[in-house]
């Protein structure tokens, strides 16, 4: 349900402004205009930017501290030592807005800060352990002693690395060539050359390594040294994680009420000579008496008024406990405008059902059931989308019992004896075949034609609500038509007798609802131009209804397609091994049924999660006449307390 919305326009003195705009936020529930689109300044920007780095240093926290329960978890020592030196938690105090605001930048530049000094110790780290890998094959040796003997013995030492096989015992008569080392099938080896004005390494087919002028040890000295820092800051880092949250997320939420306040002190316009502003504002019918008295009481010269035709209304929807778990997928296609209808409350138990539709098998259905409730117990944050797990996993399991599936197995086919009271129950092709025709497949498009009908009831309620009653007769006539022809032809098909009175009756319907289409199809225009708007919308009608009805089949086809995949995984696990034994026979069959059902329920889970929100957005809201676009209704209020 759209709540319903006055609109409210303000005229303030300059000198009143910010006393207004206190007032407003303190009362909490007006939505303000933004009637300068795109403006800015200074203030918000800095706000924009600040909000930017809470952002990243709840992340950082988060990140701190989810690192932290895994190590914790792992027995790391240094984590259980953190773990032991924590201090009991103390209760929060109420601290003022400015000082919560100073003490979170301040938490932020400490955190931007630690992130520096760890890039820059992972960097010496890395520099550490690249002078290390350099240095091993050469072992410990002195830097000061290979420079003296070079100067007293009036050499040059060079060091080199080649290949295994590529090393030549001429390097060792010409040059002297020392082996030291050989490490991944290369060999290390020092050269001694006779010191000359412009002498150059040995021209000689190896790497000449120019090698870290310090000892081994000094690097594997700071390498520990900075993996302890390392340590250190992540000390810091999840000290600010675990302790500092509150103060960060407070202070965000200072910030957030200045972000709204600069985005409101740029909604006006000035007029007089900017002496006076001019605001607009949207508040809930249920809140209007509270805001018209609290102006009143301040003197404030405003107007209030319902909104009009060409009006940008903000939108606040309402549904119960059940439909608002659909609510998430509505949003993915848009918010409803202000003269639209709300369609949750009326898509919701359809797409309940085309998803149980799509998965199609009793097995899959019980899975989702027992994941939603394990979510559930678990993890408070997955509330809504764990009950809206529930619901899907429910229905699926319904539909896969009524079909007969139940993880790629037919029921109807098994010589189960418990089953056999139920086996000829079973809606599939084995038991039942109206028309000729897959149980599923007929009842695919009977459920599609229901929803068309009811989006065309909604689209014929959007125009009375909006227009008036003349204005949804075009629509109504056409879902009163459509049905009666419906019931005239399909009840007889079915077996059912129709009296003639009845015939008659539907026939009645059927006429007057013709004239509606025909001559009624547009109140605001005169009979001729309706009879040619009437032929139209009968050859839209003729040609995209059946258009409609038939993309409903790929409900009866993805439910099909699982099952068969289901029983294919199910008969490559008995075949392919029914020439082992039993004793090891289980573990093949095993993978392949948990390999072979996996992947078939994560391509189900994802057609039957597409394809029904592809039948609600395109055939359910097209037919409803669901325009969408509306902006959700945000009072501009105080966050921080």
């Amino acid at each position: 349900m759209i709540k319903e919305m006055k609109k409210l326009t303000f005229l303030v003195t300059d000198k009143e402004y910010a006393s207004f705009i206190e007032q407003l936020r303190q009362l909490g529930v007006v939505h303000v205009v933004e009637l300068q689109a795109g403006a800015t300044s200074p203030e918000l920007q800095a706000a924009l930017a600040l909000d930017e780095r809470y952002k990243a240093a709840l992340k950082a926290m988060s990140y701190a501290a989810a690192a932290y329960e895994k190590a914790k978890k792992k027995g790391d020592e240094d984590a259980m030592a953190f773990a032991a030196a924590q201090p009991a938690e103390q209760p929060a105090g109420n601290t003022p807005s400015a000082s919560v605001a100073e003490a979170g930048r301040a938490i932020v530049d400490r955190l931007e800060q630690l992130a520096a000094d760890e890039t820059a110790t992972r960097h010496a780290i890395d520099d550490a352990n690249k002078a290390i890998r350099q240095l091993e094959p050469y072992g410990e040796f002195s830097w000061d002693d290979l420079r003296a003997l070079e100067r007293d013995t009036h050499c040059r030492v060079d060091f080199f690395r080649c290949s295994s096989k590529g090393f030549r015992q001429q390097w060792a008569d010409e040059f002297f060539a020392i082996p030291v080392a050989e490490e991944n099938k290369k060999t290390y080896f020092v050269t001694f050359t006779s010191r000359q004005a412009d002498s150059q390494p040995p021209a000689i087919s190896a790497e000449h390594l120019i090698l870290p002028e310090r000892p081994l040890s000094y690097f594997i000295q700071e390498k520990a040294a900075q993996q302890q820092r390392l340590r250190d800051i992540h000390q810091q880092q999840l000290h600010q994680a675990l302790e500092e949250r509150a103060t960060v997320e407070a202070a965000k939420l200072v910030n957030e009420d200045q972000i709204s306040l600069a985005r409101v002190q740029l909604s006006h316009d000035d007029i007089v000579d900017g002496v006076v502003r001019l605001m607009e504002g949207w508040v809930k019918a249920e809140n209007a008496a509270e805001v018209t008295a609290a102006l009143d009481a301040a003197g404030v010269f405003y107007e209030i008024a319902d909104p009009a035709a060409g009006d940008k209304v903000p939108i606040e929807i309402q549904n119960n406990s059940y439909s608002s778990l659909f609510e998430p997928i509505l949003k993915m296609y848009s918010l409803p405008n202000y003269r639209d209808l709300d369609p949750t409350v009326f898509f919701a138990p359809f797409f309940m059902l085309f998803f149980g539709l799509c998965m199609g098998d009793a097995g899959y259905g019980l899975l989702i059931l027992a994941i939603c409730l394990w979510l559930l117990k678990s993890n408070p944050d997955f509330k809504a989308y764990a009950k809206l797990g529930c619901w899907l996993g429910a229905t699926t399991m319904v539909v896969g019992l009524l079909t007969g599936s139940f993880f790629g197995i037919d029921l109807s086919q098994q010589d189960w004896a418990f089953l056999a009271p139920v086996k000829h129950l079973f809606i599939n092709e084995n038991n039942f075949k109206p028309f000729g025709y897959a149980p599923m497949m007929v009842f695919s498009v009977i459920i599609g034609l229901v929803q068309v009908l009811l989006g065309m009831t909604l689209a014929g309620a959007k125009e009375v609500k909006n227009g008036g009653w003349k204005y949804g007769v075009g629509k109504f006539s056409w879902v009163a038509a459509l049905l009666s022809a419906t019931l005239l032809f399909g009840l007889p098909a079915c077996g059912v007798a129709l009296s003639q009175i009845v015939q008659y009756i539907f026939y009645a319907i059927i006429g007057i609802a013709a004239l509606g289409i025909m001559f009624y199809n547009n109140p605001d225009k005169n009979i001729f131009v309706n009879f040619g708007g009437g032929i139209w919308s009968i050859y839209g009608m003729s040609t995209g209804l059946l258009g409609d009805l038939l993309s409903y089949i790929r409900l009866f086809a993805l439910g099909l397609t699982g099952g068969v995949l289901g029983g294919v995984f199910n008969q490559l696990a008995t075949q392919l091994t029914e020439s082992l034994p039993w004793m090891i026979r289980w573990l093949p069959m095993l993978l392949i049924l948990l390999l072979g059902h996996g992947i078939n329920f994560g391509l189900c889970m994802i057609s039957s999660f597409v394809h029904p929100m592809r039948l609600t957005f395109v055939e359910f809201f097209k037919n409803a006449n669901f325009e969408g676009g509306g902006k959700a209704f945000t009072p501009f209020k105080r966050k921080a307390a």
